[in-house]
């Protein structure tokens, strides 16, 4: 797992600085590692996963919501699995849905709407707020470690 980082909390103001955090956050994840991400729709989550990806030599073009198909797999130079949970209806859903078997996998994976599963996620989880600011900016902050 990555060590503590000074890295947030940030502001952005832009889906290219939600990026580039995304993409300075990536570069201090390791195999295993599991990143919860929480925000409201539209706070910032894909373009967050979009600098993760390019931190690993994936595109961020190549990144899109897996919200209809609820995992995308990606591979860069570590295998990034990116998760979007928010149309999974209930438990039985979730149960047959088989999320739980990126948290072991040989890679690194990333979560949109883990409270959908939370049950389901391993205790190494870090988790990243992205919220709303009355601005129009977002707020980045790392929750857990």
């Amino acid at each position: 797992m990555s060590s503590p980082s000074d890295l947030f909390p940030q502001t952005s103001s832009s889906e290219a600085e939600t990026r580039a955090v995304g993409k300075q956050f990536g570069a201090r994840l390791a195999i295993g590692d599991v990143v919860a991400l929480v925000g409201d729709l539209g706070a910032g989550k894909t373009q967050f996963v979009k600098g993760v990806a390019e931190a690993f030599g994936i595109s961020p073009e190549d990144v899109s919501s897996p919200t209809f198909t609820i995992a995308h797999e990606y591979g860069g130079h570590i295998p990034l699995y990116h998760l979007d949970l928010y149309r999974l209806s209930g438990p039985a859903e979730l149960q047959q849905s088989g999320v739980e078997e990126y948290f072991d996998m040989d890679g690194i994976c990333l979560v949109e709407w883990p409270e959908r599963a939370e049950h389901l996620l391993p205790e190494r989880v870090q988790i990243i707020r992205l919220t709303h600011l009355q601005d129009g900016n977002r707020r980045i902050e790392q929750l857990s470690v």
